[in-house]
């Protein structure tokens, strides 16, 4: 199933508005229109354009009306119809109750093709006309009327188009000019509290909990989505919380067994069963103290200067006897100088964790090493660790996915996949990072990098 294209929230609404409003102007000119408010219907043009075609000439060559249908209908739609024909030879034909006021006025008008006439105001109002040369099959005349007549639909048809052209298009295009600059701004300024919270979600990380988005500013249609999210984080640090105190008791309470395991094992006679019930022991103790790690990344303690080569030494110290029960040799190495006399490496930095940190890495070389060859430990300035071993190495491809929890690079190999993963977000929380390389003689090389002194956290 193909996931929706996102789409821009405020390009909906800038479409839709202008469509709306498009509508709207559309709907609202055109019922004006229906009702007479914006183009007359009716027009004493169109009692002309009618009366033009019944115009004749009689046998004495005088003006004749021809009886043709839109005469006819003429009369009917405007049952108070009069008007005034007349020719430049003097001819003159009327119909109807003429206005007084227009009664001789033709005659003034010879040299004026086309004029209205009357004032259209008063108490009561005064009688308006129209006047205009036309072309009729008696020749040109002058038609004086003031009766209007619906309009055909050639004319309506045109008046809706000029009114289209000259009122509706601009209007539309500067309404939406407006809302395409308008939009925008209100759309930022009514989103500005979904902005923020979208900002504090992409810092919300694992090892912040408690985090929750802002609801101020927040519109309230977007409000209960907001809410739900926030109802979401807190069930997850919930879940969290019971998680990780489920693996702190669960660790502790397995400490006291594998105490008891070694003391019994220790009591054993010297031999090869011994020495793999001891292997087996100190796996088991590793991964309890590495889930007390996880515990501990929660609640790292105050960061204090602490001297990596008194560190190190320390951790090879504790160490040596296993690996060397499992066939290794052990060298530690701080800089050019023997260990003894090597001068400090400090570093900011919570000496517990590291110290397990550290362990977590000499582990994992007596694990994978092959049970044979050197593994060593080496400091050196400003502030590095490796641990190096001889065996089979680390593929290129899997340099990263090593550090992945629960990853192991051999499913049947011993260990639970979380060493290196603690080792991993251990120098995250000091800043630093750790990395796989090869070592000198084909084996891997992991390396502990901390960060220049003025950059540490």
């Amino acid at each position: 199933m193909t996931a929706r294209p996102q789409r821009s929230l405020r390009r909906r609404l800038v479409v839709r508005l202008v469509a709306f409003q498009a509508v709207v102007l559309l709907a609202v000119t055109l019922t004006l229109k229906a009702f007479g408010f914006l183009v007359d219907m009716t027009s004493t043009d169109a009692t002309i354009e009618r009366l033009r075609p019944a115009v004749v000439r009689d046998a004495a060559g005088g003006l004749a009306l021809d009886q043709t249908p839109q005469l006819d209908s003429l009369r009917v739609d405007a049952p108070d119809l009069w008007f005034v024909i007349r020719d430049r030879e003097g001819h003159r034909l009327s119909e109807g109750s003429v206005p007084m006021e227009f009664a001789a006025l033709g005659d003034a008008l010879d040299r004026i093709g086309q004029a209205r006439l009357g004032w259209n105001i008063g108490d009561p109002p005064g009688p308006t006309g129209r006047l205009r040369w036309v072309d009729s099959p008696a020749g040109e005349v002058q038609i004086l009327t003031g009766s209007e007549s619906p309009l055909p639909l050639s004319m309506i048809g045109l008046s809706v188009a000029l009114l289209l052209l000259n009122a509706i298009l601009p209007i539309m295009a500067v309404m939406a000019l407006a809302t395409l600059v308008a939009t925008p701004l209100v759309v930022r300024g009514a989103l500005a509290g979904l902005d923020r919270a979208a900002a504090q979600a992409k810092r919300i990380d694992i090892d912040q909990r408690g985090v929750r988005l802002p609801v101020d500013d927040m519109p309230t249609e977007v409000a209960p989505l907001v809410k739900a999210v926030n109802d979401a984080l807190g069930r997850l640090d919930e879940g969290y919380e019971r998680h990780r105190r489920f693996l702190a008791d669960a660790a502790h309470e397995l400490r006291t067994p594998i105490a008891i395991l070694n003391i019994r094992i220790a009591s054993l006679p010297p031999g090869r069963d011994k020495t793999r019930l001891l292997e087996d022991a100190a796996r088991l103790a590793v991964l309890t103290e590495q889930l007390l790690d996880l515990q501990r990344l929660d609640r790292q303690g105050q960061m204090a200067p602490v001297d990596l080569v008194v560190l190190a030494r320390r951790v090879v110290s504790d160490i040596a006897p296993l690996a060397f029960a499992a066939g290794y040799q052990m060298a530690f190495e701080a800089g050019a100088a023997e260990a003894a006399d090597a001068r400090p490496v400090l570093v900011s930095g919570d000496r517990t964790s590291l110290e397990r940190a550290l362990t977590n890495l000499v582990q994992n070389a007596i694990d994978h090493g092959g049970r044979r060859g050197l593994i060593t430990v080496r400091v050196a300035a400003p502030g590095i660790v490796e641990v190096a071993d001889e065996g089979a190495g680390i593929p290129a491809e899997q340099h990263e996915r090593v550090f992945e929890p629960f990853y192991r690079l051999h499913p049947q190999g011993q260990g639970a996949g979380l060493g290196l993963n603690l080792v991993r977000e251990t120098m995250r929380l000091h800043g630093g990072r750790v990395v796989v390389s090869d070592g000198a003689s084909g084996g891997a090389c992991l390396r502990m990098i901390f960060p220049a002194p003025d950059a540490a956290p």
